[in-house]
């Protein structure tokens, strides 16, 4: 079972974070005093509450109402091409990317903006994908109780495309499944080419 690796730590203060961008500016080289970086350290701070706002949101919540009236509706639902931004815990780089998620309903569904919110949570913290994409699925499933879900996520990874061995262009595609996605073939191969079968997509 995948797990939120929240750990509990004395938060800085703003002022704290801010000095600490400053001692970042003129480590890189730049005078964090000059005007153009002057406002810098408040504007980074500020962003980082938006960027990694996902440490203080619970993502079951989200999926907590559910509809039951769907007249006996069981087959797969599929939200398709999630965009999401979120950022690597090895280098802070962002990771651009689109989640896929199915799921087979147990006699009721959610709203499909939801899953959509699921996925900002996990993604508006430090992440790896694959780590990511298992708890966007283990959430869904432990949630949901459905007789079935998966989650596939292509994305980029600017710690590989803008340093290191600075490959653009480089798609890493993982995918996390429960349920009947995988015990059935026929379910499985069903999802894949509903959203296009992103690892034949990517190939060559």
């Amino acid at each position: 079972m995948a797990q939120a690796r929240m750990i509990k730590t004395d938060r800085p203060s703003r002022e704290e974070a801010e000095e600490a961008i400053r001692t970042l500016l003129r480590w890189a080289g730049d005078d964090p005093a000059r005007e153009g970086l002057r406002d810098t350290p408040s504007r980074v701070a500020r962003a980082y509450e938006d960027w990694f706002s996902g440490y203080g949101e619970a993502p079951a919540e989200y999926l907590s109402r559910t509809f039951e009236e769907v007249d006996g509706y069981d087959d797969m639902v599929v939200l398709k091409d999630i965009r999401f931004e979120s950022h690597c815990e090895h280098h802070m780089a962002p990771i651009i990317g689109r989640a896929h998620i199915g799921y087979m309903p147990n006699n009721r569904v959610v709203g499909i903006s939801k899953l959509a919110r699921v996925v900002d949570t996990f993604a508006r913290r430090f992440q790896v994908q694959e780590t990511m994409n298992a708890q966007i699925a283990e959430c869904i499933q432990r949630v949901l109780e459905p007789k079935g879900v998966a989650v596939v996520i292509e994305a980029t990874h600017q710690c590989m495309t803008t340093r290191g061995v600075h490959k653009p262009g480089v798609t890493m595609v993982t995918s996390s499944v429960h349920g009947q996605f995988r015990t059935s073939p026929a379910t499985r191969k069903e999802f894949l080419h509903v959203i296009g079968n992103p690892s034949s997509r990517n190939e060559g």
